[in-house]
């Protein structure tokens, strides 16, 4: 009974591991978003603004970054709930966004990304 129970738990435990966060898969789909991103120590604001701590920042709140005023007066602050919204669709989370992308569906990718952007705090370094 115990080895049956031992199986059922690893069982459960590994499938659960299909939706666990992967930050260097999430770097991979990063890809997509360094063409008008950058994130890291070096990170400056081009097309799009720099992503270093965008997890629990306020819309609109990198400096030197000309926001839509769509974006910086959405009064959003970036949790992951919120973010993972976003990602999906931008423009239906925050219309009149200048951000251009139409938005990533895969949810296991979405959670990879979210890995992988939580790594860095506002000032680019890996936590």
């Amino acid at each position: 009974m115990r080895r049956f129970i031992l199986v059922a738990l690893l069982t459960v435990a590994g499938a659960g591991g299909a939706s666990a966060q992967d930050a260097a898969a999430g770097e991979k789909v990063f890809g997509v978003c360094k063409l008008c991103h950058q994130i890291g120590d070096n990170a400056k604001n081009g097309v799009g603004p720099v992503l270093n701590g965008v997890i629990g920042r306020k819309a609109g709140g990198v400096a030197g970054y000309s926001y839509s005023d769509a974006n910086k007066n959405s009064g959003i602050t970036w949790d992951e709930a919120t973010f993972r919204e976003y990602i999906k669709d931008p423009k239906a989370k925050v219309p009149g966004t200048k951000m251009a992308y139409a938005g990533l569906k895969d949810e296991q990718k979405i959670n990879d990304l979210v890995a992988f952007l939580k790594q860095f705090d506002a000032d680019g370094k890996k936590k």
